[in-house]
C-alpha cells in the first residue's frame, strides 16, 4: 500500500512540476488528458481565460472496444472539435503520466487529424 501511495505522490508532483511551466492560450491551447481504471477524458484549455474550448470523454458514450481503442477516438474527436474551433496547434500536458500506452494512442490518434504538438 505504501509503495502505491508513493507512486500516486511522485505523479502528482510530476504533474505539478509540467503544469508549473506549460500554460495554454486560446491561439495554442493546452491538451490535458485524464485516465482512470475505466474512463478516459480530454480537454482543451485556454488557461488565460480560464476556459475550457473543446473536451470528449468516454463517460456516457457507447463506444466498444479496448481502453487503447477508446483513447485513440477520444483523440480524434477532441482534434475534430479543435478544428471547428480553428485550433492547429496546441500544448500537450501528459498530467505526469508516460507517454505509452493509451496516452500514446489518444497524442497519435490528434496528431493523425490534424492537430500539430
Amino acid at each position: 500500500m505504501a509503495n502505491l501511495d508513493k507512486k500516486l505522490v511522485n505523479r502528482s508532483l510530476r504533474a505539478a512540476r509540467v503544469r508549473a511551466k506549460v500554460s495554454g492560450t486560446a491561439e495554442r491551447p493546452r491538451l490535458t488528458v485524464t485516465i482512470s481504471n475505466m474512463h478516459i477524458s480530454a480537454q482543451l484549455i485556454d488557461d488565460v481565460k480560464q476556459h475550457t474550448i473543446a473536451a470528449a470523454t468516454t463517460v456516457g458514450a457507447k463506444k466498444t472496444g479496448t481502453m487503447t481503442e477508446q483513447a485513440a477516438w477520444i483523440g480524434a474527436e477532441v482534434a475534430k472539435k479543435a478544428k471547428k474551433a480553428k485550433i492547429t496547434t496546441i500544448v500537450f500536458d501528459r498530467n505526469g503520466r508516460k507517454y505509452a500506452g493509451r496516452l500514446a494512442a489518444l497524442a497519435d490518434a490528434a496528431r493523425k487529424e490534424g492537430l500539430e504538438f
